[in-house]
């Protein structure tokens, strides 16, 4: 069976190897059902694996809000804010705090670090704040704490629309019917309602009556206290029954209020009139520009996008048959789809990865039998990984199904090399089982190298800190995985097809491609003799290219993901501060008008604006849903220009378009933002001032500006307490008084058919709309006397931030500005860094925020990587050939092919982010892989005894063709990827010009360094062969002077 006797060198541990793949020769259907087995186990995960956008990166978050209705922000800031802060910074876990104190509300924002349990951390975060709830102020309400980031957008808004109902029965509907169906599907955390309007009681006050007839305010609410009297009283019992006894005097309908006596005869009818109508609203929705009530759906931290989407459909469907006539209930905007899309695409490329790769071994081997074998491997290695990842609770999604699509041009390879050596014993004429046994032997080990290289290259990254590495993590446990059962494949069921299968003498290279490889080789082999004969030559050319090479890379622009066309679109809008709500809505509608050409052009679908966002009357939100990719012909960048032109045109508006990206950053998507953080508001609002003045006059910003507003008009009313003491009047009921009067609160909730309503006290008959009118409240005096509030009360009117805001616990105050043309989000917060240096006041410091900090983070962990992968394959490889020198030789290719990926990335003028890092890594791997293969074969023929430049000569002159090949089939079997087009395109052109760039010129590195690098370094190497005798001789010395003792013993 032995093809002379240079194959005889190493019997024993041949005969290991040989056992190995004979095994699998000698008993195919062991073979045959060992793969069948992976295949089996790989259809079983599929149907159990989850789908998502991306890996579960998103921190845990925690919120937790708190209503105080009327409270102005610094009260809010003093009485809620710092006690909940407080109670809630020590709970574990917790990785930074940040808070909002706007008009009535707190909130405070814990975000936890990677490892913390959300579930766990909302359940510390309530102990911590049960703990404090006696030091919060009595008018305040419970807090609530909600398992998501209160600022998060929703991942899908719905739009309810009637033409029949008004807008308080449409309110009432959807609070009762539609919004906790929706908050129950499994995985979202709220439902947030725009321009929801209650309906209420209201009482319109007529002052002069009251004070006609000596009556205040107190009185009033005193007397409306009863109004929903409803006591269970108990029951009447006798021997033979038994009777509930329920007292009512409840109030019903508006007259029954009219008839209610106040005092003395006096009744409601004579000092006010009463009506039931909607609540002015705090927000208001067009959807397409017809009113209703919108709903966004905000997803748990850590939960799966498309299974929500799927429940909110399900529950749409149901709902939409039994609602009343006229009202509608549609999906506006939807994240799902892009992800679906996303993941439909990234299928079409692996389908069309896979065709291209078996083109290109047709070619080569020209047997369609041969080129069978290594294709079989494609499958068996791939649906084999999808068994893994479901093992390991990784899911299927953008990031793993590029890693299978990079995966099939590195599955065959192994399967190639195995392949293409038996071919090439084949053609010696030895028999089909032999050469299968014999030219598997003499890879065996060079197989095992690669696969072990490019599994080390990928283990460091899954140690990468933050969201980072958890996107590295699968990407690169799929790689590993798939190239190891590849190997696995290669080495069990290449041999044993090829054995059944090539049984018909191989023809020799014919026809017009084989004249074109034996040309190329001869050429090949030319030039390396050239490089061979004047290596320092090619050392200096190396160091001039790598040199150009760092110095293109420090001009390489950083962000974190390539800008994404999502299908939608964001605007956030600001109308003058303390605008209504009514005028924000028309300045809303008027852009909504100068979109309209781009809704008639088909560009967008879908427009739902809200006014009056985050409680803040002059703030409004739109969002534009876009046409699916496949049905417009302009990008989404194209489409944005557009739009921002048309903000322009409408002159009472301030706006900023956030087009959002995919790693769920918190409070992501309009450019680079940064806090000032310190101990003063007042100071760090004017250095904030100062600091968007100087970024405006830089030129390179898109409208900087402070995320809050400084200013909002606020009068303060004083009241003089020794005076009132003197007349005698309370002044704790004076709060009361004009809180009635100022809508401010419900004096009481009435039941109407089980409904609850507000009463809500106001004046129009002479409207308190003005400052001075405040004077005209009228008060009651300790002796019975009615004076107006001017006798004791004094006005001042000053301007206060609308919000305060606090970063890790100290005031900050936030700026934001777009990025212009080409600026990148590095760029970006190295010029604010400088700018904002000398502005800042004694004691303050400044803070990435969003995405800026995670940029920070992720670039620290990368370089680190990428040192820890390069040493981590270098030990890999010494262990692996028992030799330092030869580890060396192979990662000396490495700088170099780094420089080449470097190089695609500047000509395509790509950036540096997330995805073409990854590419960056796995060029890395793909280097060294290509180096072993042709050491390992010198190593082989120098074991032989042959010279260092002939072994080095031959090795190249025979990998030739399975170097080229496995290289081909990489580098095309990443081509679909950069003429990617649809959903998330962005990302994967990014990875698939550094795989194709950077791998394409490494080649022709490989095939030319390696060799020079051998020659300069494997000469200090002894081979192996040396060692292995020296042992063997010392072994069999000392079994000759065991016997010898033993002789002499028995003598």
């Amino acid at each position: 069976m032995m093809a002379g006797g240079d194959d005889m060198t190493d019997a024993g541990s041949a005969a290991a190897k040989q056992s190995f793949t004979a095994l699998f020769v000698r008993r195919p259907i062991l073979a045959l059902v060992f793969n069948t087995l992976m295949v089996v186990a790989g259809l079983a995960a599929y149907f159990g694996v989850e789908v998502r956008e991306l890996p579960d990166v998103a921190r845990p978050v925690v919120t937790v809000r708190t209503v105080f209705d009327g409270a102005s922000p610094q009260t809010v800031d003093q009485e809620l804010t710092k006690i909940i802060e407080g109670a809630v910074a020590r709970v574990s876990g917790l990785k930074s705090v940040s808070s909002n104190s706007s008009f009535g509300q707190s909130r405070v924002t814990l975000e936890f670090s990677d490892a913390t349990d959300l579930s766990v951390a909302a359940n510390d975060v309530r102990d911590a704040i049960g703990r404090i709830t006696e030091q919060l102020p009595d008018q305040a309400d419970a807090p609530q704490i909600v398992k998501a980031d209160s600022d998060s957008q929703p991942i899908m808004r719905l739009a309810v629309t009637s033409s029949t109902m008004t807008m308080d029965d449409l309110t009432q509907l959807v609070d009762k019917e539609i919004k906790d169906r929706l908050a129950a599907v499994e995985g979202v955390a709220d439902v947030e309602l725009y321009g929801d309007q209650e309906k209420v009681f209201r009482i319109d006050v007529d002052q002069a009556a009251l004070a006609g007839r000596g009556l205040t305010i107190g009185d009033l609410t005193t007397a409306l206290a009863t109004a929903a009297l409803d006591v269970p009283a108990g029951s009447l019992k006798s021997a033979r029954q038994d009777i509930v006894v329920r007292a009512t005097a409840a109030l019903q309908t508006p007259e029954d209020f009219s008839r209610l006596i106040i005092k003395d005869r006096v009744r409601l009818s004579d000092v006010a009139t009463v009506t039931l109508g909607p609540r002015d609203g705090t927000t208001a929705l067009r959807s397409n520009g017809v009113q209703g009530v919108g709903l966004g759906v905000i997803r748990q931290a850590q939960s799966n996008t498309l299974n929500i989407s799927e429940g909110v459909k399900a529950v749409v469907a149901q709902l939409s048959k039994s609602l009343p006539e006229g009202t509608r209930i549609v999906v506006t905007s939807d994240d799902a789809l892009f992800i679906e899309g996303a993941i439909h695409e990234v299928v079409l490329a692996l389908v069309l990865s896979a065709l291209i790769v078996t083109a290109v071994i047709y070619l080569f081997l020209r047997d369609w039998r041969a080129t069978l074998i290594p294709v079989v491997t494609m499958p068996v290695a791939l649906i084999g990984t999808l068994a893994a990842l479901y093992m390991v609770g990784f899911s299927v999604n953008i990031l793993t199904l590029l890693a299978i699509v990079l995966a099939t041009g590195l599955v065959v390879d192994d399967a190639i090399v195995v392949l293409e050596n038996i071919v090439r014993r084949r053609a010696e004429k030895i028999g089909p089982r032999a050469a299968a046994v014999l030219g598997t032997r003499e890879v065996f080990f060079a197989v095992i190298a690669t696969t072990a290289t490019l599994a080390a290259v990928f283990v460091p990254l899954s140690f990468l800190p933050g969201q980072v590495g958890g996107l590295f993590r699968e990407f690169g446990f799929v790689l590993a995985f798939s190239v190891g059962l590849s190997s696995i494949v290669a080495l069990t069921l290449c041999p044993m097809l090829a054995s059944r299968m090539l049984t018909k003498e191989m023809r020799e290279e014919h026809g017009m491609l084989g004249r074109f490889g034996e040309r190329f080789a001869g050429v090949y082999r030319r030039t390396l003799r050239a490089c061979l004969n004047a290596p320092f030559v090619v050392i200096v050319f190396c160091a001039v290219f790598a040199a150009a090479a760092v110095l293109a890379f420090m001009n390489v622009k950083s962000e974190l993901t390539p800008s994404e066309d999502r299908a939608m679109v964001m605007l956030r809008l600001t109308t003058p501060q303390g605008a209504g709500l009514d005028y924000t809505k028309d300045q809303l509608q008027r852009v909504e008008e100068r979109l309209q050409p781009l809704m008639d052009s088909g560009d967008i679908r879908n427009i739902y604006a809200i006014s009056g966002l985050n409680s803040q009357k002059n703030s409004g939100f739109m969002v534009l849903t876009l046409a699916p990719w496949s049905e417009r012909h302009r990008t989404q960048q194209e489409i944005v220009s557009d739009i921002n032109r048309a903000m322009a045109g409408v002159p009472a508006l301030r706006g900023n378009v956030i087009q959002a990206n995919s790693l769920k950053i918190r409070g992501a998507g309009s450019g680079v933002q940064m806090a000032l953080i310190g101990s003063n508001h007042q100071a760090l609002t004017e250095a904030a001032l100062k600091l968007v003045q100087e970024l405006d006059k830089t030129g390179k910003f898109d409208t900087p500006r402070l995320n809050n507003e400084p200013t909002q008009a606020q009068v303060s009313v004083t009241f003089d307490r020794e005076r009132a003491s003197d007349l005698g009047i309370d002044i704790s009921g004076l709060s009361i008084a004009l809180q009635s009067l100022l809508e401010g609160r419900s004096v009481v909730d009435v039941f109407v058919a089980g409904e609850s309503y507000p009463v809500l006290l106001t004046s129009t008959m002479r409207p308190i709309d003005d400052p001075t009118d405040l004077e005209n409240v009228f008060l009651k005096t300790g002796d019975g006397k009615i004076v107006p509030m001017s006798v004791i009360a004094s006005l001042k009117e000053n301007a206060v931030a609308p919000q305060l805001t606090r970063e890790q616990q100290l005031a900050s105050v936030a700026i934001t500005a777009g990025l212009k043309n080409g600026m990148s989000l590095g760029q970006a917060v190295e010029e604010v860094t400088r700018i904002a240096t000398p502005l800042l006041p004694p004691g303050a410091r400044l803070m990435p925020l969003a995405e800026a900090a995670t940029l920070e983070e992720n670039s620290s962990g990368m370089a680190l990587t990428f040192g820890f992968a390069i040493v981590i394959i270098f030990l890999v490889l010494a262990a692996q050939f028992e030799s330092v020198l030869s580890s060396l030789i192979i990662m000396s290719t490495v700088p170099l092919g780094l420089a080449c990926a470097v190089f695609a990335l500047v000509i395509t003028g790509s950036s540096l982010n997330i995805y073409s890092q990854i590419g960056l890594v796995l060029v890395v791997g793909i280097m060294a892989k290509n180096g072993i293969l042709i050491v390992e074969f010198a190593n082989q023929l120098r074991d032989k005894g042959e010279g260092v430049r002939e072994a080095i000569e031959k090795a190249c002159a025979l990998r030739l063709r399975p170097v080229m090949m496995t290289m081909i089939a990489t580098i095309l079997g990443g081509v679909p990827l950069v003429f990617a087009e649809g959903a998330g395109a962005e990302a994967r052109i990014a990875l698939g010009w550094v795989i194709v760039g950077g791998l394409g010129f490494a080649t022709l590195v490989t095939l030319y360094i390696t060799p020079v690098a051998y020659l300069l370094i494997a000469r200090f190497a002894k081979p192996q062969t040396h060692e292995e005798q020296r042992l063997h001789d010392e072994m069999s010395d000392a079994a000759l002077r065991a016997k010898l003792v033993n002789l002499r013993a028995a003598e």
